[in-house]
């Protein structure tokens, strides 16, 4: 059954999550290496999501395991299994599914539908 909530921060590591919808602006990868559409260990700090589409794009539709995201994600739909969601109310979900959520400034996370 799928539940909505919103999301006022997201903390912890994506495992076989799809990025759609997002360009990464000002992103640092480090130690990031892309074998197969995989991206593993890459940390994106301070990383900005604005924008066009991934279309074409090595990025497009891989799956980012080990991937920290910190700072703010904007106009990113994001889709597959978080780790762990910190919601506004201060609850904390883990292994969530995520579903069409669609992310704006400050990691605010509007139309979240996940499941367990």
């Amino acid at each position: 059954m799928l539940e909505e909530a919103g999301v006022l921060e997201i903390v912890g590591v994506l495992e076989g999550a799809v990025l759609e919808g997002a360009v990464l602006e000002g992103a640092a990868l480090e130690g990031a290496a892309l074998e197969g559409g995989v991206l593993e260990g890459a940390a994106l700090d301070r990383a900005a999501l604005e924008g066009a589409v991934l279309e074409g794009a090595a990025l497009d539709r891989a799956a980012l395991e080990g991937v920290v995201l910190e700072g703010v994600l904007e106009g990113a739909v994001l889709e597959g299994v978080l780790d762990r969601v910190v919601l506004d109310d201060g609850a904390v979900l883990e292994g969530v599914v995520l579903e069409g959520a669609e992310v704006l400034e400050d990691g605010v996370i509007l139309n979240l539908r996940y499941r367990r």
